[in-house]
């Protein structure tokens, strides 16, 4: 008679792996990365270099020098995707030593401080981000012109962009601006100024469906996040906030396809560590983020808004995974 040899659990194993989902998320954000360089040429190409082997670099000498560990975890592809994203929250002009200073504080404090990935309450990129936005304002909301390879690194003519014009129209009534807005084809495919991620609405859609297919996310945040956005900016339209000459129509398109929602929604928001566990937890964070944002477009100093409402929410999220469904025969309390 031949003996069973019975094994822990679990018995079964998904092929699913951190490197797999993070590699899959960099990929899916290739194609947008595609028309950032086309559109802003080597000011694209230096700044994710720069971004990208800053931040591995940064872990590796947290990890090895000052946690003492003897497994790295770079190989896991978490640090490439954070500077990768942190990139994409950048003008493509920035200084290299300001997106170096970014790329440290996104793993150095938002990462690696709370004891590296998994570990940490918010979003390493946008810690990055918004402590550069702060330090460097100035720098930081000089936006370059789509040229392409015609201008160098530094040299690039810079421009206010369509979420600037947006935010003026309405809290002036403004309509000699609506000549500044590129058309919404344009704003679809990413002819317009901006930080990397902010150029293509169309690829990072493209990125994001792929995402939801291949089940590395799900749909919750990203349609929670749109749908919010799309409310807002209807009600600000049917209340007579738009000038004359602005649809309410057109007004929600360019809300949904201008700045960063849609990097946002789809790449920052549905972070595994920092996003809720539950169905309606994620439902619930991505009005939140739709909600706040929009609140900063309309009526805050700065003209988006994203990266404060994904770090605000961020915060709440361990009050939202408390609300779980009940177990089988758990009685509620």
């Amino acid at each position: 008679m031949k003996s069973f040899i019975v094994a822990p659990a679990p018995h079964a194993h998904s092929g699913d792996s951190v490197r797999r989902n993070m590699l899959l998320v960099i990929l899916a954000l290739l194609p947008a990365y595609v028309v950032s360089v086309i559109e802003f040429g080597w000011g694209a190409l230096i700044t994710a270099a720069i971004s990208i082997c800053a931040c591995v670099l940064t872990e590796w000498l947290i990890s090895r020098f000052l946690l003492k560990e003897q497994k790295q975890t770079i190989g896991d592809l978490s640090a490439v995707l954070t500077g990768l994203l942190l990139a994409f929250n950048l003008p493509s002009s920035l200084d290299w030593w300001i997106v170096l200073i970014g790329a440290v504080v996104a793993i150095g404090v938002g990462k690696m401080s709370f004891g590296g990935l998994g570990q940490n309450p918010f979003n390493p990129a946008l810690v990055g981000r918004v402590f550069l936005l702060i330090s460097f304002p100035a720098q930081m909301t000089t936006w370059p012109k789509p040229q392409g390879f015609a201008t160098g690194y530094l040299d690039a003519e810079t421009g206010a962009t369509p979420l600037y014009y947006l935010k003026h129209m309405v809290k002036t009534g403004d309509s000699s601006v609506l000549d500044q807005l590129p058309d919404l084809w344009n704003s679809f495919l990413g002819v317009m100024g901006g930080s990397l991620g902010e150029v293509s609405a169309a690829a990072l859609i493209l990125g994001g469906l792929i995402l939801i297919c291949c089940r590395v996310i799900t749909w919750h945040i990203p349609v929670a996040v749109i749908a919010t956005v799309a409310c807002f900016a209807a009600c600000t339209g049917l209340v007579g906030a738009l000038p004359e000459g602005m649809t309410t129509g057109n007004y929600v398109a360019y809300e949904l396809l201008s700045g960063g929602l849609m990097l946002g929604a789809f790449f920052m928001a549905t972070d595994y560590v920092t996003s809720p566990m539950t169905a309606w937890g994620k439902i619930i964070f991505g009005i939140g983020i739709g909600f706040i944002m929009m609140v900063i477009r309309t009526w805050g100093a700065y003209p988006e808004g994203m990266s404060f409402a994904i770090l605000i929410m961020n915060a709440c999220v361990p009050l939202l995974n408390k609300f779980r469904p009940t177990r089988f025969g758990e009685k509620r309390k």
